[in-house]
């Protein structure tokens, strides 16, 4: 991927109106260059070049754009290949100046991608009896093990890492801690063996790592997880995701268990929302998924024994500190989620996730049964057993809020049971910079521009359906303003597809495109009319924004007979948009009535 910061280099450093006179004759008008358009017949010279703002309009046709638009458009290059060709032309090395973090994130990418695919073939081959009859024995079905992707690593020393050597990968499955270095010798083996493969997903669907679970062997752990990489970090990642995301967004709810099995089993009896850990712990980053996943409740399902009840005291904490909204369903003794989901299907399960009890009601009653009643002892260890919890809890109403609540339930003033937990109260946060001149803390990277709301519905509806691009007739695609998202629809209309697109995206274009999919129309004609009617509201605001400068520029135009040719020409361009602006409210007509329109962006 070509890292923005050089696309905007390569714009920056190009001669427009050397490149674009190379295919159109252009004499000097002022501050800008004048030709005739290369993109339409026409007799009169109506087209510009703005060398001051890296920038070519047409007031004809209305093509417009910088360097790359113009290559794209009138050498039918693709946005990348456009991109490749002008820094070739001006010396930059894209590849040399590229963040070598993100060429090995590429790289990472592409390990993960191949041993997925093997893993998967392998599975269904004569070679992975033993594994499927693992999978038919925790009840997946076919269709399941595949819509997961699940795949077997055999009991083989190098066969992966055999595969990589042939592909010249090696070394990238090395930083993906997919094969390891022979201690003796040369060469490298397999770091999964004897394993059931089952794919740890990015929220797009792309494979970021591997739970391997032990299949037909007795040495090593039963479940091994891919290593921590540029591609994996376990604390941000949420298994299911990818497949739960459309239910979670749905329900505005989301069911967390802890293993991978649980949250197959939950997903192939209907319960779509549930999704599992990566790891024991439940961290900010999980919170961040769920956020941006839309979940505004989670219920944890866990194993109504010993292990399940600790499970609620370790998860309490971060889910306090977040102020998430939760509850716990506890399932019969000796049920995992997975058991339970096969034994008494969707309905049994929903039943049980209705009857969940809020996190602290739970936390409470199974600390301190007896309440008021208990013993001063008793008391004093529950208290004890909730430090680790209230230690995670941050100085603020939800702190305060949680020490009146324990006061209630023990019977005690709030202040005392503070005083019997302060031990644990967490540090304030420290200071961006002392105040005695002391060194200041690192500054925080700006944040990445939002990109705007309809620009976003466009990318979001291409997204969706690829062969609306062919359906612009205004050519909306050459007016979007932010690189991020020029960047995710160049990624989608050159083979690579939606899902990578989103995955190399950054997180605000992320969030603007995955917001604009939930306004828009799933598919068919009311997504075609709701795309004419995103082109026709762009195309609006721009020729309104140009006829707002025209207008602001010539207010002060003296009598007729003293006009510049700078003002000749604005007062020529404003009957041209106007004319425009006309032909584009006509052919984009609004939707007919009942055809579900976009709604507006906030």
């Amino acid at each position: 991927m070509i890292p923005e910061h050089k696309i905007q280099e390569v714009l920056e450093r190009v001669d427009l109106v050397g490149l674009i006179s190379r295919h159109v004759e252009l004499k000097k008008a002022g501050r800008e260059w004048k030709g005739r358009c290369p993109f339409h017949q026409e007799k009169t010279p109506s087209f510009y070049v703005v060398p001051e703002k890296h920038f070519y309009f047409c007031h004809g046709c209305r093509a417009s754009g910088d360097a790359v638009s113009f290559v794209q458009r009138y050498l039918g290059k693709t946005f990348l290949d456009a991109v490749r060709d002008l820094a070739r032309e001006l010396g930059i090395d894209l590849e040399a100046q590229q963040d070598p973090g993100m060429r090995e994130r590429q790289q990472l990418k592409e390990a993960t991608d191949l041993a997925a695919e093997h893993f998967r073939s392998t599975l269904w081959q004569d070679e992975g009896r033993s594994a499927r009859a693992y999978i038919a024995s925790r009840g997946v079905s076919e269709e399941t093990a595949q819509s997961f992707g699940l795949g077997w690593a055999p009991n083989a020393w190098s066969t992966l890492a055999e595969r990589f050597q042939k592909t010249g990968m090696l070394d990238w499955a090395m930083k993906a801690g997919l094969v390891l270095k022979r201690n003796t010798g040369d060469g490298c083996y397999d770091f999964f063996r004897s394993r059931l493969m089952v794919p740890i997903r990015a929220p797009e669907g792309r494979p970021i790592a591997f739970g391997g679970r032990l299949v037909g062997a007795e040495e090593g752990p039963k479940y091994l997880n891919s290593r921590e990489s540029r591609l994996f970090n376990k604390s941000d990642t949420l298994f299911g995701m990818d497949q739960a995301r459309d239910e979670v967004r749905k329900r505005k709810a989301a069911v967390l268990v802890e293993g991978y099995f649980d949250c197959i089993g939950l997903h192939q009896v209907g319960v779509r929302h549930a999704v599992a850990l990566c790891s024991t712990n439940l961290t900010p980053g999980h919170m961040q998924v769920l956020k941006r996943g839309e979940a505004r409740e989670l219920v944890l399902l866990l194993d109504g024994d010993s292990a399940g009840i600790a499970a609620v005291e370790r998860l309490a904490g971060p889910l306090l500190a977040a102020g998430a909204t939760a509850r716990v369903a506890l399932l019969p003794q000796g049920d995992d989620p997975d058991v339970f989901a096969r034994r008494e299907g969707a309905e049994g399960v929903e039943r049980l996730l209705e009857s969940a009890q809020p996190l602290t009601a739970y936390l409470f009653a199974s600390l301190l049964p007896q309440g008021k009643g208990a013993s001063f002892e008793e008391k004093m260890a529950a208290l004890e057993r909730l430090k680790p919890v209230a230690a995670q809890v941050p100085v603020g109403l939800v702190r305060s809020s949680l020490f009146s609540a324990l006061a209630e339930h023990f019977g005690w003033r709030s202040a005392d049971v503070e005083a019997a937990l302060r031990s644990k109260v967490p540090p304030k946060p420290a200071a961006s910079a002392s105040h005695d001149g002391g060194s200041a803390a690192p500054a925080r990277p700006l944040p990445e521009k939002p990109p705007p709301p309809m620009e976003a519905l466009y990318v979001a509806s291409v997204l969706r359906e690829p062969r609306l691009l062919g359906r612009d007739v205004f050519r909306v695609c050459d007016e979007l303003s932010h690189m991020g998202l020029r960047m995710a629809l160049a990624h989608a209309t050159s083979g690579q597809g939606t899902q990578d697109a989103l995955f190399e995206a950054g997180e605000s274009v992320k969030r603007a495109i995955e917001t604009s999919w939930r306004q828009l129309p799933s598919e068919g004609q009311e997504l075609e009319h709701a795309f004419f009617a995103i082109c026709r509201e762009i195309m609006v605001r721009r020729i309104d924004e140009r006829l707002t400068y025209i207008k602001r520029a010539t207010e002060q135009t003296p009598g007729a007979f003293d006009l510049t040719e700078e003002t000749r020409q604005l007062l020529s361009e404003r009957v041209e948009l106007l004319a425009l602006k006309k032909r584009v409210l006509e052919e984009l007509k609004p939707a007919s009535p009942g055809t579900k329109a976009p709604m507006q962006p906030v």
